[in-house]
């Protein structure tokens, strides 16, 4: 399945190749090759090789290298792009990890020098203590890195203020077909015909490049044939072909028989940085960028939300926001806000929704005070009302407005959600026209999309700038499809040059629509376009195969027409899902899950640390799409591939609240890691993890051998290589008794008065390890005046799920729903103190029991609660208060448990942690702590659990010298114990502490 052709040239380069280069069969170059098949297009293709270079030097190693063979080489950032611009069969040449430096800034003169893989929004956060920015932001500006953003030209939502890529490009540092390095920056008349000369050049390439543009682009014919062909001046977003109309006003409109003289110069430089930005990687490889900054925008914000019945009344007030000089205006449709009320993350984000609107159109005004900005905000909304245009008009400010921008940013991958084969396809989502024609092209686009092909769009973005992406649902598996798929982009392409406009205006050509470029520019524009091409890059190795000479548009996709994939069988029901080859499929590639420190959540710690595309969920969910989408039998070759990409899943859940197409690998991972054992056996380490709770069991007899075995630091490392663990990872100490027994000798104590009873899980960590949270926690809400049963159950069945061992773990969900079905209600909920088993019964319990207990389950999910959440409901309902707690000053710092963040929220933990009056409460900034359940104590990943602990947790808790530190989660406190030093306690622990 995963077998490739070995190509033994590479073996000569690899020796004096300073990065790292993937080529061969053995299951780690497999998957890589595999993973950088794709991008978040509909493309796919195998690339010969995948290369990391780790410096120029490699970089011209691989460029003669591809020379010599006849392969290209396809520059990749963070693999965002949408048009398949980085997806072929040579060479993709990922610069993301190594090529991440900031070079140089320069406050006084507004600019700063990074090399390609710098983050855009990672970027900013470095300018922010300068009082500068660079403005360009598209919707994966947390993960979108520099150089991809050049390739495209890349926009964004403020770019009718600040501008695009090319318009903050000041230099660029190229390595060119030649092999010679090159900087090209603005040129005065008289620098540029130094050039030509071949004075002050590095290579005879660099000479003749000026030389050519000059005979071009000083002929009166051609400049016409540009003028009239490239798409009106009012479209700002124009990425359709090269950009020679950026080029082209150098010279002037005199007749080709005379040398232009000074006067004939509008332009005042001349600069190919500005034709290498929306290139796409086809002409050079770009290694460094000098960047224009901006200041930082005005401090306050406001954002009008104003609703609309129709798409054409939103896109009427796009004209009325312009007016009143807005810095965005954003639209969003009712199919993607429809999507959003199942989605864990977005959920959250739509409060500000009022009703069921066609369309919501996102305004955003900025001011240096809070008073300008409400009046700016305000008489915008009086201007809609006068004009009878929408019906609701929230008005958000400063931080509010982050949550409808996080929702309106997340809207493409949202969409993937649909069940089914049919999914958005991105084809004509980047079309640009004026904005003024706007209202008018969206109705003859959705006239003839209905009438011609049976289609109905939904619409996002970037209205303001007269970009609206147009997203239609087309089964791409089919043939059927594929040739709607055609024939939708040459009908929009006509409809397009009607209207003037750009049939790509940031996402690019690609392989998308290069196929157009001919019919949207015309023939001479074209045959230019493709001269430029061979100019630049005469062997063809930048990149080939993208904006011209294209290969037919709707071939290379991801699955093949019409072959019928039978999902395969699972113990987890994915069936709302689709099954779990559908779930996997869900990955729009759009890269969410590329996140770091920097830009904060929790998706994916393991890459956070690597920086590595294997280590995300998109790749996670790649491998797993062809293992399940393909129709032969997998061989052990293919389950080495699949788990070398898997390994370094911590199962944190933030996939599936932090993906915005909810792709949830914990999952996938676990039925993955089941039907591999049923092919190759279970490892002894898995069973005696997924084992732990009968082991702890077995070792209480005996609590002090066992501490004595594991406080004892020769011994402990002996023990825990016995067992594959590390031998630095101490493991946490065995109470003297359990909680369930110290709870049976006093179960029978008397509480006064009590609001309500509660159940209590006393879960298999708390029961063993943990035995002071329980007590405290059993004691707390004693005193609070609660009753406290635990009832008959067994273990939560995490540590199995944890190994893959779901078999195992639907048995203990079987027996646990039917042991507790009649319990569990509302007025008696259960209650859970470690996050990560509590959770399971709303989590995993209502897929892996039987049809007969499905309803149980999902009911008893829903009496379910964590202890903080249940605690802050009880605040909320004024059963709980902070007269019962001190009045002493303290400094708590909260790290929440990944499972928390992922499936409930940090918000209970901070309301319940606040009730001392003068408890000062804030949330440490980290995502996963690194331990996750046997993860960190594992002897391959122990070095990478505590590298994750030290993104953000460790150096947090290192800090707070003086503060109580709060974790939940088990894991977590060990974790911290054995990275810091320092004692976490579980907010049980806290607020008994702080009891009267």
């Amino acid at each position: 399945m995963f077998r490739l052709p070995y190509n033994p040239p590479f073996a000569t380069l690899e020796p004096s190749f300073e990065g790292d280069l993937y080529f061969d069969e053995t299951p780690e170059h497999t998957a890589q090759r595999v993973l950088y098949a794709t991008d978040a297009s509909v493309y796919q293709e195998m690339p010969i090789a995948v290369a990391l270079p780790k410096s120029v030097a490699d970089i011209k190693r691989l460029l003669r290298f591809a020379q010599q063979h006849g392969l290209g080489l396809i520059p990749r950032a963070a693999g965002t792009s949408l048009a398949g611009q980085v997806v072929g069969s040579g060479i993709v040449v990922d610069i993301s990890k190594y090529f991440g430096q900031v070079l140089d800034v320069n406050a006084d003169q507004q600019w700063v020098r990074v090399q390609p893989g710098v983050i855009r929004d990672d970027l900013n956060a470095y300018l922010k203590p300068h009082g500068l920015h660079f403005g360009p932001e598209t919707s994966t500006a947390s993960r979108a890195m520099i150089g991809g953003m050049i390739g495209n030209n890349s926009c964004g939502l403020h770019s009718i203020v600040w501008g695009t890529t090319r318009d903050h490009l000041l230099e660029v540092r190229v390595v060119l077909s030649d092999g010679a390095e090159v900087t090209f920056g603005p040129l005065t008349r008289d620098q540029f015909d130094t050039k030509c000369r071949g004075e002050n050049v590095v290579s005879p390439l660099e000479q003749r490049l000026y030389v050519q543009f000059r005979d071009w682009l000083s002929k009166q014919n051609v400049q016409q044939h540009i003028r009239d062909g490239y798409p009106k001046p009012t479209v700002s977003r124009r990425n359709t072909g090269y950009a020679l109309d950026a080029l082209v006003d150098f010279w002037g409109v005199e007749p080709d028989s005379q040398e232009p003289d000074d006067s004939l110069y509008p332009a005042k430089t001349f600069n190919f940085a500005h034709l290498i930005a929306g290139s796409e990687g086809t002409l050079c490889f770009i290694t460094e960028a000098k960047l224009n900054l901006l200041p930082l925008p005005p401090k306050e914000t406001a954002l009008v939300c104003a609703h609309f019945d129709t798409i054409r009344q939103s896109l009427e007030a796009n004209l009325v926001a312009l007016a009143h000089q807005c810095y965005a205006s954003e639209l969003v449709d009712d199919y993607i806000l429809q999507l959003t009320k199942t989605n864990i993350e977005q959920t959250k984000n739509r409060t500000f929704v009022e009703g069921d609107p066609k369309a919501i159109l996102m305004v955003e005004f900025f001011d240096n005070t809070v008073t300008g900005v409400q009046q700016q905000a305000e008489a915008f909304v009086a201007a809609l009302r006068a004009k009878n245009l929408g019906y609701a008009y929230p008005i958000l400010f400063d931080e509010e407005t982050k949550k409808p921008w996080a929702l309106r940013k997340a809207g493409l991958s949202i969409m993937y959600n649909i069940p089914g084969d049919e999914k958005p396809a991105n084809v004509i989502e980047d079309t640009a026209v004026d904005v003024h024609d706007l209202p008018d092209y969206i109705d003859e686009l959705d006239k003839m999309a209905w009438e011609n092909h049976g289609l109905k769009l939904e619409y996002s973005a970037h209205a303001g700038a007269g970009e609206i992406h147009v997203l239609p649902l087309i089964n791409l598996k089919s043939s059927e499809g594929r040739t709607k798929f055609r024939a939708l982009l040459m009908d929009t392409a006509q409809l397009v040059k009607k209207y003037g406009g750009s049939l790509s205006g940031e996402h690019g050509d690609g392989r998308l629509r290069g196929e157009c470029i001919a019919f949207m520019l015309g023939p001479e524009n074209y045959q230019l376009c493709k001269d430029v091409k061979a100019l630049w890059d005469p062997h063809n190795t930048f990149n080939p195969g993208k904006v011209v000479d294209t290969p037919p548009m709707n071939e290379s996709l991801r699955s093949e027409a019409d072959v019928v994939i039978p999902q395969p069988k699972t113990v987890f029901d994915f069936s709302k899902d689709g099954g779990l080859l559908e779930l996997a499929e869900k990955c729009s590639g759009s890269g969410d899950c590329r996140k770091t420190e920097i830009s904060g959540g929790t998706m994916c710690p393991s890459y956070m640390a690597t920086r590595r595309e294997r280590d995300t969920t998109r790749a996670r969910a790649n491998i797993l799409r062809h293992f399940y989408g393909n129709t032969q039998k997998p061989t052990d070759h293919d389950y080495a591939t699949v788990k070398e990409v898997l390994d370094l899943c911590l199962s944190c859940k933030a996939c599936k609240a932090e993906c915005p197409s909810s792709v949830d690998m914990t999952r996938m991972k676990a039925e993955f890691t089941q039907q591999q054992y049923r092919e190759s056996g279970i490892p002894l380490r898995a069973k005696l993890v997924g084992n732990f709770t009968k082991l702890m069991s077995l070792a209480s007899i005996a609590p002090w051998a066992y501490n004595a075995i594991y406080d004892t630091p020769s011994l402990r490392r002996i023990a825990n290589k016995t067992v594959g663990f590390h031998p630095d990872r101490t493991m946490p100490e065995l109470a003297g008794t359990t909680l369930r027994k110290w709870f049976s000798a006093r179960s029978k104590a008397k509480n006064g008065q009590q609001h309500a009873q509660v159940l209590l899980f006393c879960d298999e960590f708390t029961n063993y390890n943990d035995v002071e949270v329980g007590q405290k926690a059993i004691q707390l809400l004693e005193r609070l005046g609660y009753a406290v049963t635990i009832p008959n159950h067994v273990e939560s069945g995490r540590t199995y799920l944890s190994k893959g061992l779901v078999a195992d773990a639907r048995q203990i969900a079987i027996r646990n729903v039917t042991l507790l079905k009649d319990l569990i209600t509302a007025e008696t909920p259960l209650i859970g103190l470690e996050p990560s088993a509590i959770l399971t019964f709303r989590d995993e319990y209502p897929d892996l029991v039987p049809a007969e207990l499905k309803a149980d389950a999902q009911r008893i999910a829903q009496h379910v609660f964590l202890f903080e959440e249940w605690v802050a409901r009880e605040i909320d309902n004024k059963r709980i208060d902070s007269s019962s707690f001190i009045d002493e000053v303290r400094q708590v710092k909260i790290h929440g448990h990944c499972h928390q963040k992922a499936l409930s929220s940090m918000v209970p933990v901070k309301k319940m942690l606040s009730l001392p009056k003068n408890y000062q409460v804030q949330l440490i900034p980290s995502g996963c702590c690194g331990m996750a359940g046997s993860f960190g104590y594992e002897t391959e990943h122990y070095d990478l659990s505590m590298q994750i602990g030290e993104l953000v947790l460790f150096p947090a808790v290192r800090q707070a010298e003086q503060a109580i530190i709060s974790a939940a989660g088990t894991s977590c406190r060990h974790q911290i114990k054995d990275g810091t030093g320092r004692k976490a306690q579980h907010p049980a622990e806290i607020l008994f502490d702080a009891l009267k």
